[in-house]
């Protein structure tokens, strides 16, 4: 069930009998129809073993399962929100930045450190996000939150793109990161811009970036 952007901030979803759909816990703004909210522990994915995995991962985001029949109107705290179409591929994005997606993705949860090692454990701690992140994949619509406008640049295997990690809001595509320094004299006695990290990513896929380097 695809997103109407009503404007940068809200978004609107159809939501028809018979298809689940899921929502951060507090992101429903008005809803005409009759639809129901009911908190859910998976969010979709799977059971027992899905509630264990969100633990572990430590993305224990609530989510709300929205069923029914009507439209649901979307939006949370202020922030931009960022429509994704998914046609098969996976998205990785961290569970707070998740707005509202449909429930016919499949939600799951994967380490970064097995996306360049020891680097990506690094990463996590840099940007302040989990070393986990949640990943949806299939067919299907997700809107995901940001501070400030949303860019999606496209990655190519000619032409990887480094992004400053408090700037990354979410990728899909066959795309591996790393962590990479780049530190001069300026950064060792204090005088840098502050931009001492930065995200490479290559393959083929896309990033969203965020005009900000303000997390959620």
């Amino acid at each position: 069930m695809p997103f109407r952007e009503i404007n940068s901030k809200m978004v609107e979803a159809q939501v028809i009998p018979g298809q689940k759909m899921y929502s951060q816990r507090g992101a429903m703004l008005a809803y005409r129809g009759e639809v129901s909210f009911t908190p859910s522990l998976t969010g979709g994915q799977g059971g027992v073993m899905g509630m264990i995995g969100r633990r572990v991962a430590n993305e224990q985001t609530p989510l709300m399962a929205v069923e029914g029949s009507g439209t649901v109107m979307f939006g949370h705290g202020g922030h931009h929100i960022q429509v994704i179409n998914l046609t098969g591929e996976t998205l990785y994005v961290e569970a707070d930045r998740l707005l509202a997606f449909d429930g016919t993705l499949q939600q799951g949860t994967m380490f970064m450190g097995s996306q360049g090692g020891v680097m990506g454990m690094v990463r996590g701690q840099v940007t302040g996000q989990g070393l986990f992140t949640t990943t949806l994949k299939g067919h299907g619509s997700v809107a995901v939150m940001a501070h400030g406008g949303v860019i999606e640049l496209p990655i190519t295997p000619q032409r990887p793109i480094h992004v400053d990690p408090q700037a990354y809001v979410a990728h899909h595509g066959d795309v591996r990161n790393k962590l990479s320094t780049a530190l001069g004299w300026r950064d060792m006695v204090g005088r840098g811009s502050g931009e001492a990290f930065q995200l490479e990513l290559s393959g083929q896929g896309a990033v969203y970036v965020q005009a900000s380097e303000e997390k959620l």
